[in-house]
């Protein structure tokens, strides 16, 4: 007789070690604090770049006012980088040579980078270089790092992300050269993103399938929109660049504490065929929530893990990587979705972002006020992601999107000459807001999605994938000086199919998530593009609201059938065994 089949799974071994207790609390908070860091981290650059007004330096605006100054420029094309030769009074005359000293009306006194190196007009090139590179960086750092996660560890490679970051922006302190600025700024893009999700796959691999979305969109919600709004008065704080970086990355250093607190993903342990090493990690989130598990149960897990590992072919999935996600028709299908999908979510969150810039206010001021869209995004997931489910909300959010962005482009047509400024500013905020929305759903849609021996390197594919697309952004914008209406229609059609392609997908809403390629490729199958939990929980509710208001006359028929059918059975086996 064969041994029965192991049930100890991972997510009924975590469950008795606890799977939303004071552990995960404890996680949730540091990684509440990870946002925090990568909130600030991450707009660095465009902190100390901020450029306030500026004009040419005369000797003769030195004791002039700024609205006196301002008013002498203003008949001039570009008043910004024009020297001029004489004033007189509120006249002057413009001069053929360049501009070598600048006039600054600082922000609150805040001195940036570019205003302390004179990094404007002519100049202004090597910022965005710096830009760039730190861009480049992200793409690298991505991929790198990702594959890293997957080969030492969540934990390591995390630590070492976020010191590239510190590297990174401490080093850009001492830079006064393109050179050597660029150099740190690639350096310091390293950390961009990998420096985020790979906490977010730790703690979304300890938490209880149920309270993952409440957990980790709160703690984003909250504390990364808490980042955004205080970054900016930071910088008006320290009151200048260089006090600004290193106040912001030094605190990178706390998070190689982490490994003294955090436990290693037990999941990822197991796919790398270290079940005494998971079970280590186990037994330590068991003690830490004050549970008592037996030395039997984890045996049990261990049985269930050797006869999965015999089950799927030993150590194929120690060895799988990212091109494995390619090989079968169903994970290669899904991976290229959760390729596109990233790509037109990090693409018109940019173009958004970006049109909403240039509205004749302070950019500290302007920077909190969009930050404040980050939370009522997350809180409408917490409120609305657990009933309609990953796939409802992924492409509900970006059709939201796309009709208010489609709305915001023929209004644009229809004003040519007379723009209601109100008007467009709400329907690009609700834009932004769906978009905000698409980009929180879909980092855990990724993340549930791609098998846990894949996960880190697959989700820092679909982030590059992001990455990549998001340098289309310029020249979307561009396309406004031959249209206005343009980026807004071109991004229409980008929410749409990206609200479509999403239907595409399985849902992974209170399911076991897949661990090796072979259930990745079996994971979601038979489901219907338009099946959503909060759909079949209504036909269930109404099958049983059917089978109450039975006539009892036809209930009481179908068990009279049932019981004869029944003893008709009994009867045939009675007369099998004395034969």
């Amino acid at each position: 007789m064969s041994e029965p089949f192991p049930t100890m799974d991972f997510d009924k071994i975590l469950g008795k070690c606890g799977d939303f207790n004071r552990y995960q609390l404890l996680i949730l908070a540091l990684f509440g604090l990870v946002n925090i860091m990568v909130s600030m981290h991450y707009f660095t650059q465009t902190v100390i770049s901020f450029v306030p007004d500026h004009w040419c330096y005369h000797e003769k605006l030195e004791n002039r006012s700024y609205d006196e100054i301002a008013a002498i420029y203003s008949k001039f094309p570009n008043p910004s980088c024009t020297l001029l030769s004489d004033v007189n009074g509120l006249n002057a005359t413009a001069s053929t040579e360049k501009c070598s000293k600048w006039i600054y009306k600082y922000d609150f006194g805040y001195r940036s980078m570019n205003t302390e190196l004179n990094w404007v007009c002519d100049a202004s090139y090597k910022s965005t270089i710096g830009q760039s590179l730190f861009f480049i960086g992200s793409v690298v750092g991505t991929l790198f790092y990702g594959l890293l996660s997957d080969k030492i560890g969540r934990l390591p490679a995390l630590i070492l992300s976020n010191f590239s970051g510190f590297v990174g922006d401490f080093s850009t302190i001492f830079t006064k050269q393109v050179t050597t600025f660029t150099l740190c700024r690639f350096i310091s893009g390293l950390a961009a993103d990998t420096n985020f999700y790979l906490m977010y796959i730790i703690v979304l691999e300890y938490m209880r399938p149920t309270m993952r979305t409440l957990g980790l969109n709160i703690a984003v919600g909250v504390f990364y929109t808490l980042g955004l709004v205080f970054t900016p008065w930071l910088a008006v704080l320290t009151g200048h660049w260089q006090y600004y970086l290193a106040s912001t990355s030094l605190p990178l250093l706390l998070i190689i504490l982490f490994y003294f607190v955090v436990q290693e993903s037990a999941q990822w342990l197991v796919t790398r065929n270290d079940v005494d090493g998971a079970i280590k990690r186990l037994k330590r989130v068991a003690k830490f929530n004050g549970r008592h598990v037996t030395q039997a149960e984890f045996d049990e897990f261990r049985k269930y893990c050797q006869k999965q590992r015999e089950k799927h072919g030993g150590d194929d999935q120690k060895h799988s990587s990212l091109i494995d996600m390619f090989r079968t028709p169903r994970m290669r299908k899904h991976t290229l979705i959760l390729f596109f999908k990233s790509m037109v979510i990090t693409l018109c969150y940019d173009v958004v972002s970006r049109n909403v810039e240039g509205m004749g206010i302070s950019p500290f001021v302007m920077f909190s006020l969009s930050a404040l869209v980050v939370l009522p995004s997350s809180l409408m997931l917490v409120l609305l992601q657990d009933r309609i489910g990953r796939k409802g909300m992924a492409s509900g959010s970006l059709l939201v999107g796309g009709f208010f962005t489609v709305a915001a482009g023929i209004a644009i047509a229809y004003q040519q000459h007379n723009h209601n400024a109100v008007l467009l500013a709400c329907l690009t905020v609700a834009a932004r807001f769906g978009v905000a929305i698409s980009y929180e759903s879909g980092s855990q849609y990724a993340t549930e999605l791609i098998p846990t021996c894949v996960r880190g390197q697959g989700v820092a594919a679909v982030h590059v994938a992001g990455f990549a697309a998001s340098f289309l952004a310029p020249y979307i914008l561009w396309l406004g000086t031959f249209f206005k209406a343009a980026p807004s229609l071109i991004l229409g059609v980008l929410f749409f199919s990206g609200s479509f392609v999403c239907l595409l997908l399985p849902e992974t809403l209170n399911k076991t998530l897949p661990k090796t390629i072979e259930e990745g490729e079996v994971f979601g199958k038979g489901e219907r593009m338009f099946d959503f939990p909060c759909l079949s929980q209504q036909n269930k509710k109404s099958e049983d609201k059917n089978s109450e208001q039975e006539p009892y006359s036809k209930r009481k028929r179908n068990q009279s059938l049932t019981i004869g059918l029944e003893c008709n059975h009994e009867t045939d086996a009675n007369r099998n065994s004395y034969t």
